[in-house]
């Protein structure tokens, strides 16, 4: 259910079950498209020469292969295992993993609906994976906003229980990132100033905004937000309410990441 396409794209990286290792390469199956065979030779299975092939692979053993070539005709994959890094294998995990968690909060949409759950994917499921890229993906906009399913134009009696299921299930990520504001204002009612600056920035309406006084004139703000294009969008937002106030009050303000780059000031 996961995959639309029964065969990989040519340099997509894919989840595979070690099925059989040879001294020339091994065979393995992907976990994504229905159990396919594809092969890995012994000079895609690590860089530098290789003495003992299973020093690298064993049977069993899940990987992650980048797809080097497909002949649909000959039903042939070939896969690489040494041109994927550490960090691209943790990603590709994750996200196989995310939609195995997907599958079966789709089967918990299909017994609340009273249907299978080959019925409820073609009915809905293949438009979601269509929409949303992967069924996971489709959950995790429903967590952060119920009404996804309706904006992207996705209807039916079954919206309801994915939602559902998807707000009970799924717990939005979210990204912190923070600076420092340095506010002065020489007035008389100077802290008074600084301090309704401060309460502008906190009132943007969005995210989770805090600040804290780290001793005058230095204050942390952090923004918490579901990913960071929205947090820095926040974090912006909030620090151009806080120097445009300080600036009316004819006081200074400056803004400082965290790595030292300047963001705004005045």
């Amino acid at each position: 259910m996961v995959k639309l396409s029964t065969y990989p794209d040519e340099g997509e990286l894919v989840v595979c079950t070690v099925r059989d290792v040879r001294d020339f390469g091994a065979f393995v199956t992907l976990s994504e498209y229905q159990n396919r065979e594809g092969f890995i030779h012994v000079a895609e299975v690590a860089t530098g020469w290789v003495k003992y092939i299973r020093d690298h692979v064993r049977e069993g053993q899940k990987i992650v292969c980048k797809v080097l070539r497909v002949d649909q005709v000959k039903e042939h994959i070939d896969l690489s295992l040494k041109q994927v890094n550490e960090h691209a294998r943790k990603e590709k995990i994750q996200e196989w993993k995310n939609e195995q968690r997907a599958e079966k909060l789709f089967e918990i949409v299909a017994q609340g609906l009273h249907r299978t759950v080959a019925e409820c994917y073609q009915d809905f499921g293949k438009s979601l994976v269509e929409k949303y890229g992967m069924l996971y993906t489709a959950f995790e906009e429903c967590a952060v906003d119920p009404k996804a399913l309706e904006r992207d134009g996705l209807k039916g009696a079954w919206t309801r229980a994915f939602v559902s299921v998807a707000q009970e299930n799924i717990v939005p990520p979210r990204v912190a990132i923070h600076g420092y504001l340095e506010l002065t204002c020489a007035r008389r009612d100077g802290i008074n100033r600084i301090k309704e600056a401060l309460v502008k920035a906190a009132g943007t309406g969005k995210g989770q905004i805090s600040i804290q006084y780290l001793g005058a004139p230095r204050y942390r703000i952090l923004v918490n937000a579901l990913d960071y294009k929205v947090a820095e969008d926040i974090l912006q937002e909030a620090v151009d309410r806080a120097l445009g106030a300080i600036k009316a009050a004819g006081g200074k303000g400056d803004f400082v990441r965290e790595k030292g780059g300047s963001c705004a000031h005045t």
